[in-house]
């Protein structure tokens, strides 16, 4: 297929960098269209672990060209020490990354700001990386933020950037935070914006360009659709549409040329910062899954929260992006486990519902209704292919596809590249 999305289906951290790494076999092309470098991809290759907060995990295959699409806010420190990391492991990024011209600069003034109000004593903090994500999207959405075409203007870019810095620093300077200096911001973000020149293109044409020779490409989302900032549990979302309506918004190709969109989903549920969380286990089973699955953030070491698989989650999700098929992650972490819950609906002050409220409050009221199946206490590490999966597990999954409304595709039982396989549909 020519263009296929894949999205995170829960809260995020859900394994989509594997995922993603483990399909890029079958696309020329792999796009990163909505984020910043809050979101943190992991990809285990051989004994090599790595991290990707702002580049395509496409990257890390020979001859795939990675796009950083207008819809992420980049920072181009972050950026730059993401390059040179790659560089180190002796992966050469020339001529394979690009980064579109449209895309919005995160500065150092927009961290401060999210410090800011992330600090505040009201109790009402939103439990953000502190990357500055948000604020460059305010800033785009005010129409006072600066893109890459900015950055890269020599003469213009000092102007542009004086009158935004002022005014940051006004919201600095109440919350009793140091002003930034003019002089030593500007000297760096011209020394960066020069490393970076070779990279920065206009990739709404070169992507349409690559679409009309039938070359693949393929759309990596950050977060997961509960964080979208329209479908997710607002206010305890990200900015950024992370559902697979942002892959046409952040990258330029039109919704008709989507073909297909795979969702990732965990076999249980985890979360990283705020917000409610209806299937949370807050006790011993909780600390369980979190310590079999190393369920600690990417980005920012945070512990994750972690609960049972939640049904409603993953067909709320399947609606909302149109999911064709389940790319099931952490399979393998229920292996020891005797019984395992899954989530078909909630209970609301005394009725049952099986969808996602969008009041924040009455998805707080919320209380599982769980079905308990008998786990299969045996390995599923090593599988090759859905035979060698012990039978709890097959029972497993093929309850997950009847809760969900949707097929498992693809199947990963072990952090590896090489511990991933499609499942053959039925069709």
């Amino acid at each position: 297929m020519a263009c296929r999305v894949l999205i995170g289906a829960q809260w995020g951290d859900e394994g989509k960098g594997k995922i993603i790494d483990f399909l890029t076999q079958d696309a020329q092309w792999v796009v990163r269209y909505q984020g910043g470098n809050n979101a943190g991809h992991t990809v285990e290759v051989g004994d090599t672990r790595y991290v990707l907060h702002l580049i395509p995990s496409g990257i890390l295959h020979e001859g795939k060209r990675a796009v950083i699409g207008h819809g992420v806010v980049v920072d181009p420190l972050a950026l730059l020490e993401e390059i040179d990391m790659l560089a180190g492991h002796g992966i050469s990024i020339e001529g394979r990354l690009l980064v579109s011209d449209r895309a919005h600069v995160v500065f150092p003034y927009h961290p401060q700001v999210d410090a800011c109000r992330e600090g505040k004593p009201t109790g009402d903090k939103i439990g953000t990386t502190r990357r500055g994500i948000g604020p460059a999207y305010a800033d785009k959405v005010a129409r006072t933020g600066l893109r890459f075409a900015d950055l890269l203007d020599t003469p213009a870019f000092p102007e542009l950037l004086r009158p935004r810095l002022a005014e940051k620093n006004l919201i600095l300077e109440a919350h009793g935070m140091a002003p930034i200096e003019e002089g030593p911001l500007l000297a760096t973000y011209q020394e960066a914006a020069e490393r970076l020149r070779p990279y920065v293109a206009d990739t709404v044409v070169l992507l349409n360009e690559a679409r009309r020779r039938g070359e693949g490409i393929f759309f990596e989302g950050a977060q997961g659709t509960m964080l979208d900032i329209d479908f997710g549990t607002y206010p305890f979302v990200t900015s950024s549409s992370a559902s697979a309506g942002g892959a046409c918004t952040g990258s330029g190709i039109a919704p008709h040329h989507m073909d297909e969109v795979v969702g990732v989903i965990k076999a249980y549920t985890t979360r990283v910062g705020e917000g409610p969380f209806p299937t949370e286990l807050d006790n011993a089973e909780g600390e369980a899954l979190r310590t079999a699955g190393r369920e600690f953030g990417a980005t920012t070491g945070r512990p994750r929260r972690c609960g049972w698989f939640d049904g409603v989650v993953a067909r709320y999700s399947a609606m909302v992006n149109g999911i064709d098929a389940w790319a099931l992650t952490k399979l393998d972490v229920l292996d020891e486990v005797a019984t395992i819950r899954i989530c078909t609906g909630y209970e609301l002050r005394g009725r049952t519902i099986r969808h996602i409220p969008a009041s924040v409050r009455d998805l707080t009221a919320c209380r599982p209704v769980y079905e308990d199946v008998e786990g299969w206490r045996a390995p599923t590490k090593g599988a090759t292919c859905l035979a060698d999966l012990p039978p709890g597990a097959r029972a497993y999954i093929r309850r997950l596809e009847e809760v969900s409304g949707v097929p498992v595709g693809y199947l990963s039982v072990g952090p590896r590249r090489d511990e991933t396989f499609r499942v053959p549909r039925a069709d």
